[in-house]
């Protein structure tokens, strides 16, 4: 599992930050960004939160 961050979206809430903060990052704008590039899968659940928890839609699961 992958997931990504639509920089366009993105509005600098962190929620995804504060439910999976192994996975996000924020840049020096505020914005979130991924941290790795392949989803450990313990992590997996912490990252469908981010994606359910997202109020501007704008992160996305990828899968393989």
């Amino acid at each position: 599992m992958r997931i990504r961050v639509d920089p366009d979206k993105c509005e600098g809430h962190a929620r995804c930050i504060a439910l999976a903060a192994d996975l996000f990052d924020v840049d020096d704008y505020g914005l979130s960004s991924v941290k790795v590039d392949v989803v450990p899968s313990h992590l997996e659940h912490a990252a469908r939160l981010a994606v359910a928890n997202c109020p501007e839609y704008a992160i996305e699961i990828v899968e393989e």
